[in-house]
């Protein structure tokens, strides 16, 4: 499995204080602010980031409150056999998203939660 990057999730009930942390005195920038969850991203290493969920009861998202780490792969369907073949504990199965990725998320030895994504590819895209 090829891993391209590892995000953790972070869940608050103060989503402008984190704002404030992350994007004023960290210095990342806000890569998606969208309802119930902000992406936040080095300027200098844009595939380092930090996603920060919170209560909404109209959240774009409201799954990603229960994840502790999202991990993209190159190929999602590969991960999630490998998940079942070893008896890990998949939560949510495989399935496409509205938003143009496809994902499940699988219980780590320690208790977290994992969203294990792909982006879909567009037709004709490699």
């Amino acid at each position: 499995m090829k891993i391209r990057r590892a995000i953790p999730v972070l869940t608050t009930d103060d989503p402008a204080a984190a704002r404030a942390f992350y994007e004023s005195y960290l210095g990342f920038r806000v890569a998606m602010d969208e309802d119930g969850m902000l992406m936040f991203s080095s300027p200098s290493t844009p595939t380092t980031q930090v996603i920060v969920t919170y209560p909404s009861p109209t959240a774009v998202d409201p799954e990603a409150a229960t994840v502790d780490v999202s991990v993209e792969v190159d190929d999602v369907d590969e991960a999630h056999r490998a998940a079942l073949d070893a008896g890990w504990e998949v939560v949510r199965e495989l399935r496409d998203e509205p938003w143009g990725i496809r994902r499940f998320f699988v219980r780590d030895p320690t208790g977290r939660v994992i969203n294990v994504a792909a982006h879909l590819q567009e037709p004709g895209v490699p």
